[in-house]
């Protein structure tokens, strides 16, 4: 069995929490339900956490995928330091972010999904892991080898080889025979 990445896990946990905690929040702003002021807190927290988790890091197989548009956000993660690389970092951020969720109802479930990605953080800073970034790397062209024909120039359906025409100087010789007739027969 291979080594878990805690990591990995806990950023999807986050980032779906963190959009969980947007929705609610907007919901208890809209409704303008009784401690409405904890809901607009969501909002603005979900953004944050959102942002924070929207840059995917690296994996150490190096079999990493990049979300889309994710350049951008993983440079600006990336220029905060040891303060987002770390996960001891993320995982008491993440508790001290999700605690004013949860004197809302709007805002409750948002809360517990990032307690729990809290902890996946705090499991995954246990065991070493820490945040790579994902950047573009420029591809080479390995060169063509000699073995490698080209491929065809005709599209198929392809005449079988004693059809096809033959490489001559002479264009009498290099003519194609067309074994059939073709006439007009009306």
């Amino acid at each position: 069995m291979g080594k878990i990445e805690w990591a990995m896990w806990a950023n999807e946990q986050a980032l779906a929490s963190g959009l969980i905690l947007l929705t609610g929040g907007i919901v208890g702003v809209a409704g303008q339900f009784r401690g409405w002021q904890f809901a607009a807190y969501a909002v603005a927290a979900g953004v944050f956490v959102c942002l924070l988790e929207y840059p995917r890091s690296k994996r150490a197989k190096g079999t990493s995928v990049e979300r889309t548009g994710q350049y951008c956000f993983t440079v600006c993660v990336k220029a905060f330091g040891p303060l987002t690389r770390n996960y001891y970092v993320r995982a008491f951020l993440h508790a001290a972010i999700c605690v004013p969720g949860g004197f809302m109802l709007a805002t409750v479930l948002g809360c517990v999904c990032l307690g729990i990605a809290s902890l996946i953080y705090l499991a995954a800073a246990i065991r070493g892991e820490h945040w790579e970034p994902i950047l573009p790397r420029k591809e080479t062209r390995k060169p063509v080898a000699e073995s490698i024909k080209n491929p065809p120039q005709n599209p198929p359906p392809r005449p079988p080889p004693e059809m096809r025409r033959k490489q001559a100087g002479d264009l009498e010789k290099s003519a194609y025979d067309n074994p059939m007739s073709v006439t007009d027969d009306e």
